[in-house]
């Protein structure tokens, strides 16, 4: 199994092991996972934090916070961000904090407010692993729900050939992947809808009115809602139809009313509704049945009359009953304040903003960078990423945040 989209928090202390930690920093990267590592100051001793920042693409977690400007560290955040939390190597100082709760570094804080799973990669000396202190403590994290691989046989960094190694990075990638294979699907059993691509308001036969959106971030959605258990659904527009994975039921439309209507039989049943699509805001009053033909037309400019078209999105929210309905907004200006207006207006219960300012971000690019403000007054900035990893972060919030 891929790790696509599997955000691990890869925790490294201070042992000789941690320079496998790069090795398997590198493994999970390449196999799709998002990755962050936090680091003890006593690893630090044997492997620098750059080698980490530069293998995950990410920042890496040492200290509460930087003394130079006082930027803190965020252990609460951090211990929600994960699917799961691997410490690896594991010393016996560190299982020893965390069996006592010790929390005397930004890795065990992260530890003890993690949300997620925990695994731990023991790594440390013969002599120090079958210490009758260490296997209670092993005991302990284990009757706390802490998950284990085994330290390996083999020659140790003392010189001593026997049990205590950590096992090799291989090893640790395909205990993950089955791991996550068999792993309770956080949203089993729910049953999502999605709308995603625009809709294309027919002018006469050939021509319409429609915009830029390639519904690329509503199949993504609907992909990152799949991984965790969702039945998914998704509603479109025109798009690429190499777009479209075989394993996701798909209702295609073309125009807004007719998206509206696709939607409607669907909602009822709905756990979460999420409005990914670009709808077109007006539609021609009356589309011609025949080509309008260019000679037939004056000189002076062509007058086309338009209407509303149905807002799906308000439509939906307000017959609500158990759904968790979310919108997207993209804007231009007064971003945080129109998304929050929409949020309100329209009964929201999460709201995504996308700035055309953004670089990167927007229509039709492979990347996006989101906001995402809640019913509760929160907002929460994200960095532009893939829109894989976008996806990753609403599906975690909605999940987190919203108790879908």
């Amino acid at each position: 199994m891929s790790l696509q989209g599997k955000k691990i928090l890869l925790g490294v202390s201070g042992g000789i092991a941690a320079y496998k930690s790069a090795l398997l920093t590198r493994l999970l990267v390449k196999e799709g996972a998002e990755v962050k590592v936090m680091m003890t100051p006593g690893a630090k001793a044997f492997i620098g934090a750059l080698t980490f920042s530069t293998l995950s693409k990410n920042p890496v977690a040492v200290d509460f916070y930087n003394e130079s400007d006082g930027t803190w560290n965020n252990h609460v955040a951090a211990g929600m961000w994960g699917d799961l939390i691997l410490i690896a190597p594991a010393t016996a100082n560190t299982i020893s904090k965390m069996a006592v709760g010790m929390s005397d570094n930004f890795l065990i804080t992260t530890y003890l407010s993690a949300k997620c799973p925990v695994a731990i990669a023991p790594a440390m000396d013969l002599d120090m692993w079958l210490h009758s202190t260490t296997q209670k403590n092993i005991q302990t994290l284990k009757s706390n729900g802490v998950l284990m691989l085994d330290p390996e046989s083999g020659e140790l960094a003392s010189g001593l050939n026997g049990t205590g190694r950590m096992a090799e990075p291989e090893h640790i990638l395909s205990w993950l992947q089955k791991y996550f294979d068999t792993a309770p699907k956080r949203l089993a059993g729910k049953k999502v809808l999605i709308t995603a691509g625009p809709t294309y308001e027919a002018i006469d036969p050939v021509r319409f009115i429609g915009n830029h959106s390639s519904g690329k971030m509503g199949f993504a959605l609907a992909a990152a809602f799949e991984r965790e258990g969702a039945a998914v659904t998704v509603v479109h527009g025109p798009v690429d139809a190499a777009l479209i994975p075989d394993s996701i039921s798909t209702i295609a439309v073309t125009g807004a009313e007719e998206m509206l209507n696709a939607c409607l039989p669907q909602f009822e049943t709905t756990d979460i509704f999420v409005a990914a699509a670009a709808v077109a805001d007006f539609t021609p009053v009356a589309p011609s049945d025949k080509k309008i033909k260019k000679s037939e037309q004056p000189d002076a400019l062509l007058e086309l009359q338009l209407k509303r078209t149905p807002d799906i999105l308000k439509t939906l929210s307000a017959g609500k009953t158990k759904q968790v309905v979310i919108g997207f907004a993209l804007e231009t200006d007064n971003e945080a304040a129109n998304a929050a207006k929409k949020l309100q207006q329209k009964g929201l219960d999460m709201i995504v903003l996308n700035s055309m300012n953004d670089s990167g971000a927007g229509f039709k690019h492979d990347t996006n960078k989101i906001t995402i403000l809640d019913k509760f007054g929160n907002q929460t900035n994200f960095e532009l990423k893939s829109k894989q990893a976008v996806a990753n972060d609403i599906v975690n919030y909605i999940i987190n945040n919203l108790h879908a």
